[in-house]
């Protein structure tokens, strides 16, 4: 018991020391994305889509977590990339944001890295 509150410890004090921890994956390509773990609920395979007829083109469908009903939002479209194959190298990250879950559809989760807010560098200017 004491070794899950010392992890819990340490993973909070991260915020007080300007610190974070990324979750690194890919989209199916070489780039690598990455997403704040304090805004990860779970990562799984995909299970099967429902489909949900006159939603937003980047919505893949809703899945069912832990008898919850999750939608699915595919991260390729969202930016610009040609549509996800759904296959067994795939994996939802379940998010929350400000109240809302919703799962974002990726592919190799690799895996988690801890650093400073200094080394996060703003996207380049088109």
């Amino acid at each position: 018991m004491a070794t899950i509150l010392d992890s819990v410890n340490q993973r909070t004090q991260l915020v007080g020391e300007n610190r974070l921890e990324l979750l690194i994956f890919k989209l199916n390509s070489q780039q690598l994305f990455a997403i704040n773990v304090f805004k990860v609920r779970d990562v799984v395979k995909v299970p099967h889509l429902n489909c949900l007829p006159g939603s937003h083109i980047n919505v893949k469908g809703v899945a069912s977590i832990r008898g919850v009903s999750i939608p699915v939002i595919d991260l390729r479209t969202s930016i610009g990339m040609k549509e996800s194959d759904v296959n067994e190298l795939n994996n939802l990250i379940v998010t929350e944001y400000n109240g809302s879950v919703q799962a974002f559809l990726v592919g190799q989760v690799m895996n988690i890295v801890n650093m400073t807010w200094k080394d996060i560098q703003p996207p380049p200017i088109k």
